[in-house]
């Protein structure tokens, strides 16, 4: 299987098209809200390891419960799917959020209970269907380290069940859930790394400001700290070489932008660099585990591309995006042999289809159109875009107009991301063709701290919050305004996470700029959020202080930026949405936001789903959302 390491990367080609581009066609029609937000009939297939059996999630109702996403096998021969597919899991709380396959006979899944992010991992035998919590831990969460491929009865999961604040690493057997302890955490490890034989040879340990590369021969050896740089320098290992004794990294030491590079233990300074793209970060690479060699680095410009290190797999990119002519290519699984792959084929207009591609015979099989109910042609361009900010930064992002329209006196929604120290990229967003459905138009921007853009712009954003940050958003309006594109008078702002913040500041700090808000699970006051953050983030609190602000160091400055303290600055209709059990954004964010308002007898929607938590996903409650969302803003932006 292609491994990746950090983030799932898309690749892109180019569709190109001009701002002023006029009208020619009358508009779509609008197409049906559920239509844009409901989960995929069948999706998310996966692929077993012998290339047997493919599994894949659809919604499914249980004993009457409204339905979740469940976990489906069905049969394979070669590529042609035989037989009927078989439900494997019966999940009636929440949709499963990730899974994957162990060996032939057993499927992993992670859970958590009400939005709260305490994941479990639980594995399921795909031939009796019996189910076993390999994490049964109440209010501790768990990932999956390392799917042991060569060991097909055991998995390595970190958890936090000893102490709430760190991860320990224990061998867990998949089907009795019996673990033993691998690598405890000493109290300042905050990432641990396995090499190709899936052993513990190095780990990350921050004091909060600095950050130390960990290392050990084996398994029965001491760590040993091989670089010390301060937070600002990343050096993250991704994977070991093939023959386990260097590291492949995403390093900036010494330079501005992310690459790959190998670390030799022996001499830790002496990086080897092996890939740097011109512009921007490094994303992440890819490595073949059959044929142990590095295949791809993965990087996002206005789009996604693909630096490929290893002939076969640039062929077999080659072969996929002349098959699949108008769409890019993404792989998404493949068997152990690496010659059945599931392929996803997409756009910036529609999230499209799946297929498994056999190598052997050279024949794509469709296995499903992700949503069909929306068709392609009357979705909208998503156009990459730059402007100038006030001090001289350029600021890159994307335009979506609404089709059919003429680019002119538009209403516009501003649409900041969160993180703050992530990203938008190019490709499909059904909230972005949704708005550009309904007449609007959408500016997503990479304001200063995002991240992909060097060391340099990501520490623009230091101290920033609502002031430069929120200026880059600013200047962003003023841009679409200087166009002609956006009408000034109807011009509404959404984000969710930072972006809820963002539209909060937006409201308070530029009070006339928008005709309408909508705030989701956004924070509201920078002194009770870093309160109230997951306990596994108290590692990290000096950075978090250092990069946004200390509560008595920058006091009046926190105070200055926290939009629930200057509520009698605002004035434009405000919409926020909060769920209750929201580990990141507490509950509390939302809450005193409101209050202030009424306190002032200003009018404020407030939506809280007490089942969900930092975002809604089950379909019932992200309908009722969008659908409050919608109605708010056609009454205030008039499209």
């Amino acid at each position: 299987m292609f491994a990746f390491m950090t983030r799932t990367i898309l690749a892109a080609g180019i569709v190109g098209t001009t701002l002023g581009a006029c009208a020619t066609q009358p508009p779509p029609r609008a197409y049906p809200l559920k239509d844009f937000f409901r989960n995929p009939e069948r999706g998310f297939f996966r692929l077993a390891e012998d290339g047997k059996t493919l599994a894949f999630m659809q919604p499914t109702s249980v004993d009457g419960n409204p339905a979740r996403m469940n976990i489906y096998v069905q049969p394979l021969e070669g590529s042609k799917l035989i037989g009927e597919p078989r439900q494997i899991t019966s999940e009636t709380a929440r949709d499963i959020s990730n899974y994957f396959w162990k060996g032939g006979d057993v499927v992993l899944y992670q859970k958590d209970f009400g939005g709260d992010e305490n994941y479990h991992v639980l594995a399921v035998n795909a031939k009796t269907g019996k189910v076993t919590d390999l994490t049964p831990y109440e209010g501790a969460r768990a990932s999956i380290e390392d799917d042991l491929e060569d060991d097909p009865d055991h998995v390595l999961i970190s958890h936090n069940q000893r102490n709430p604040e760190v991860f320990d690493v224990y061998r867990v057997n998949v089907h009795t859930g019996a673990a033993v302890l691998v690598a405890q955490n000493p109290g300042n490890i905050v990432g641990w790394q396995t090499d190709h034989a899936g052993k513990v040879r190095a780990a990350v340990t921050s004091d909060g400001l600095n950050t130390t590369l960990l290392y050990r021969d084996d398994e029965a050896s001491e760590f040993r700290p091989l670089i010390t740089t301060d937070y600002r320098t990343s050096v993250s290992p991704s994977f070991f070489t093939f023959d386990d004794k260097k590291m492949y990294a995403l390093s900036n030491r010494g330079r501005d932008r992310l690459s790959l590079v190998v670390i030799d233990p022996a001499k830790p300074d002496a990086e080897e660099e092996v890939f740097t793209p011109d512009t921007v970060d490094l994303d992440g690479a890819g490595y073949s585990r059959k044929r142990r060699v590095l295949t791809l680095a993965a990087y996002q410009t206005d789009k996604p591309q693909y630096k490929f290190f290893d002939a076969q797999s640039e062929a077999l990119f080659k072969t996929l995006s002349e098959k699949l002519k108008g769409y890019d290519i993404a792989l998404q699984g493949s068997n152990r042999d690496e010659n059945v792959f599931i392929v996803a084929a997409y756009n910036d207009r529609t999230p499209g289809s799946r297929y498994l591609y056999d190598a052997a015979s050279d024949t794509l099989t469709k296995l499903a159109d992700i949503n069909p109910a929306i068709p392609e042609s009357d979705m909208s361009q998503v156009q990459p875009i730059s402007y100038q900010s006030r001090d001289g930064l350029t600021i890159h992002g994307y335009l979506t107009l609404p089709k059919g329209r003429d680019p002119k006196n538009l209403p516009c929604i501003v649409n900041p991301h969160g993180g703050p120290w992530a990203r938008d990229g190019w490709g499909y967003n059904p909230e972005t063709q949704f708005l550009a459905n309904r007449g609007f138009c959408v500016l997503q921007m990479n304001f200063r701290g995002s991240t992909g853009y060097g060391r340099a712009f990501w520490e623009a954003s230091f101290g920033q919050w609502g002031l430069k940050m929120q200026d880059d958003i600013t200047d962003g309006v003023q841009w679409l305004i200087q166009q002609g594109i956006a009408d000034p008078k109807r011009i509404g702002i959404y984000g969710a996470s930072y972006g809820g913040y963002a539209t909060l500041a937006g409201v308070t700090f530029t009070p006339d700029l928008y005709a309408a808000a909508v705030d989701y699970v956004g924070v509201s006051n920078l002194f009770t959020f870093m309160k109230s953050i997951p306990p596994y983030w108290k590692p990290m609190l000096d950075k978090m202080q250092d990069m946004v602000g200390h509560p008595e160091r920058d006091k009046d400055r926190l105070a200055a930026t926290s939009p629930a303290l200057h509520a009698d600055k605002i004035k434009t209709p405000l919409f926020i949405a909060q769920g209750a059990k929201d580990p990141r954004v507490n509950k509390d964010e939302s809450d005193q936001m409101v209050k202030a308002l009424k306190a002032r007898g200003v009018e404020v929607e407030y939506m809280v789903k007490d089942n969900e938590g930092h975002g809604f996903h089950n379909d019932e409650n992200k309908f009722e959302f969008y659908e409050a969302m919608e109605k708010f803003l056609t009454e205030h932006l008039k499209p």
